[in-house]
């Protein structure tokens, strides 16, 4: 994230039994123009909540939504206790950051800043994970594709490969695609010829 997000009009979710910590954390967010509630009830969806808080130091695994998947929302742990357990349930969640408890006024922001910036890192990553492992999957078209070509007109695997590559950068389409079309019979791409 390359710039200092705007929390105004935001809502959070505050996953803590009442106490000063959350009396302290709901002034503070309010002061940032945040809106929020608390419970201490599991949080049902992720829907409605721009970002959650939650007890780390009481936190039960069905306390958040999904097993074990990064969370929808960026997720903030409270945390008073430095038992391993405790800060090992708050990485499973998904936290990406932490307010150390008693609450002070002066760690919210910094923590809200940086679980809002690594969630967002998180979700890029994922988003591109996705996209490759999706390449992958069709990467056997464009060798299919290769083939077709080395057969049909008598070329080598580079220059057919060639061929590919420069139909779908003309196309500006991905080479999987390309081969995909070519192998489908939907064109006889032209440019190859």
């Amino acid at each position: 994230m390359s710039r200092t997000p705007n929390f105004t009009g935001w809502h959070a979710v505050i996953l803590h039994r009442e106490d000063a910590n959350t009396e302290r954390l709901t002034r503070q967010l309010g002061l940032l123009g945040i809106r929020a509630t608390r419970q201490w009830e599991p949080l049902a969806t992720w829907d409605g909540a721009d970002i959650v808080l939650v007890d780390a130091d009481q936190g039960w695994d069905d306390l958040l939504p999904g097993e074990g998947d990064a969370p929808y929302r960026p997720l903030v742990a409270l945390l008073g206790s430095e038992a391993p357990g405790r800060i090992a349930w708050a990485m499973k969640q998904g936290a990406s950051a932490i307010i150390p408890k008693p609450v002070a006024a002066s760690a919210v922001y910094p923590a809200l800043v940086m679980a809002v910036s690594i969630h967002e890192e998180r979700k890029a990553v994922t988003e591109r994970l996705q996209y490759l492992e999706e390449r992958v999957r069709m990467r056997p078209l464009v060798h299919a594709a290769v083939e077709k070509l080395m057969v049909a007109r008598g070329l080598n695997e580079e220059h057919a490969y060639a061929i590919l590559r420069d139909c779908a950068m003309q196309r500006r389409l991905s080479m999987e695609q390309v081969a995909a079309i070519f192998l489908g019979g939907a064109e006889p791409l032209p440019e190859v010829g």
